[in-house]
């Protein structure tokens, strides 16, 4: 993936920086994998507003994706890149020999004609999915599993990737991309490669308008609030915040504070935090 910049024909091009697309072979999305997308625009079950800062934004529609990658032993073909809109990363659409097609996360360097597998008996190809008792050492994987047969949960944003650091017993240590080292179940399964579109980091609306396309709303400081609503506002001019650290609006530490719970289940597999 390339970044795409722009001269400074408008405010808007001045500082905008956009994928440049030029990895996609497919424009529109095949019709058995799509789903209706309802957003909650940061709402709960009785209409509160429970995370801010969301609403509006183009219609959506949810691309299937195959997490688990459960079709074992069964050749398939890789047809075409597409676009989704739910993720930063792209996908990738393989059709199968007995006739199914699938979504899953595109890797880097996996091209339009390739064939991946699924299951025990896997080559270490780039795509191929295989539990991580069979991955060497020093493999990078993604899309990993917590938990056997439950599908991949970690690992799924573009660009990045887990290596293999050990093996011992039942467990394989692993690096995740926020440094974090945790021991995961050797039966658990990970696709081979990095995950594609690994400049997304790099991309600048360039206008609050884009931003607005993408469902965010404005955010507002809370130094610039009323006293009544945010614990830093008020004050004459441009005040500091008037308290001994920041604090959210509903006056909880903020920036910085460990908010994972202390007695949580699965702090035993985590070896070093990130």
């Amino acid at each position: 993936m390339s970044i795409r910049l722009y001269k400074a024909y408008t405010p808007g091009t001045r500082n905008r920086a956009l994928s440049s697309f030029s990895e996609i072979t497919k424009t529109k999305p095949e019709k058995t994998l799509i789903r209706k997308n309802h957003r909650k625009k940061g709402r709960n079950n009785k209409g509160t507003i429970t995370i801010r800062h969301r609403g509006g934004g183009h219609k959506k529609q949810y691309r299937l994706i195959d997490f688990q990658r459960n079709k074992h032993d069964i050749e398939a073909v890789v047809a075409a890149i597409e676009y989704d809109p739910n993720r930063n990363a792209r996908i990738a659409l393989l059709n199968y020999t007995d006739g199914e097609k699938r979504y899953i996360l595109h890797p880097n360097n996996l091209k339009i004609g390739d064939i991946v597998y699924s299951g025990l008996s896997s080559s270490l190809a780039i795509g191929n999915t295989l539990p991580l008792s069979k991955i060497p050492l020093g493999t990078s994987i993604h899309n990993i599993e917590l938990i056997p047969y439950r599908g991949g949960q970690i690992v799924r944003a573009a660009g990045t990737a887990a290596k293999i650091l050990a093996k011992e017993g039942n467990y394989v240590t692993l690096r995740l991309p926020s440094k974090e080292i945790r021991l995961v179940r050797k039966e658990c399964f990970a696709t081979i490669g990095e995950i594609s579109n690994n400049d997304a980091f790099l991309i600048r609306s360039g206008k609050a308008g884009r931003t607005r396309w993408l469902g965010k709303r404005p955010m507002v400081r809370g130094s610039v609030m009323n006293p009544c609503d945010h614990p830093h506002g008020g004050g004459e001019g441009r005040a500091p915040i008037g308290r001994t650290k920041p604090l959210t609006p509903w006056g909880k530490p903020a920036l910085g504070i460990k908010t994972r719970k202390q007695k949580q289940k699965s702090n035993q597999y985590i070896l070093r935090r990130s």
